[in-house]
């Protein structure tokens, strides 16, 4: 579980994350959206214990973010990956397995059921350099996933993927969620978090503008439309601006 009370994250007078309250709990699928510099990414770098908050509390699993109880209950996948060029992707599954202590035969059979999970057999013995940015995608999936961890986090998780290996993503992330794990993901992606989450938050100005099933952002929102449409109107008139006249309208019409 995933859990945010409070939270603050300051850069000298900018406030990134202002009094941010979020809870995901297991089993849940949360998609986590906002516009460009809303939060987002300071806020997962923040369950991640890469950053500290300036104020209040950061739970992952019921430990506090960066303890060791919370690394080891947790899977990142950033918005880029990293890898070790010189490292064939199995010898960097290897490596993260010892990282984690997980035993050498529970370790090399869950290394086998991530190459077949996300189909890379035709190139995880190659080394790592040689991969594309789908390649290098699915492997740090696959180290996320490694250690079988309770919270999964995934920021931008589709970028670079084709359509065949988004689908494996896709598929992943209701396999963990229906498991029982905590899936967070922030995605830009406005149909692929309305087909996928169970519930949705949408951040601005690192505050929680709305959170819910599709349903439930649309009562608070006052307004019957697609995500994207509330997502518009809940983002604000500097978007809304930015769009035709006839799109404009139909957002700010009366319900």
């Amino acid at each position: 579980m995933i859990e945010l009370r409070g939270v603050c994250k300051s850069f000298g007078t900018k406030r990134a994350v202002d009094h941010l309250d979020l809870t995901v709990r297991p089993g849940e699928l949360f998609a986590f959206l906002g516009p460009n510099g809303a939060g987002k990414t300071t806020t997962i770098k923040m369950i991640c214990g890469l950053l500290a908050p300036s104020e209040g509390a950061v739970l992952v699993g019921g430990h506090p973010a960066a303890s060791e109880g919370a690394r080891r209950s947790l899977g990142y996948v950033p918005d880029q990956p990293y890898l070790y060029d010189k490292l064939t992707g199995r010898e960097f599954l290897r490596f993260v397995v010892e990282m984690y202590g997980v035993d050498k035969a529970t370790g090399a059979a869950r290394i086998e059921e991530m190459i077949d999970t996300f189909e890379m057999a035709d190139f995880i013995d190659e080394l790592c350099e040689s991969y594309s940015q789908g390649m290098k995608q699915r492997v740090v999936f696959a180290s996320a996933l490694v250690h079988e961890p309770r919270v999964l986090v995934v920021d931008e998780p589709l970028v670079g993927l084709d359509p065949r290996s988004a689908r494996i993503v896709k598929n992943m992330f209701v396999s963990q969620a229906r498991a029982g794990a905590t899936v967070l993901m922030s995605i830009h992606l406005l149909a692929i978090a309305e087909e996928l989450a169970d519930t949705i938050g949408i951040v601005d100005h690192g505050r929680m503008l709305a959170v819910g099933s599709l349903d439930e952002l649309r009562r608070q929102a006052q307004h019957d439309g697609s995500l994207e449409d509330l997502f518009l109107k809940l983002t604000g008139n500097d978007v809304l601006r930015a769009i035709s006249p006839i799109a404009r309208a139909r957002l700010e019409r009366p319900i």
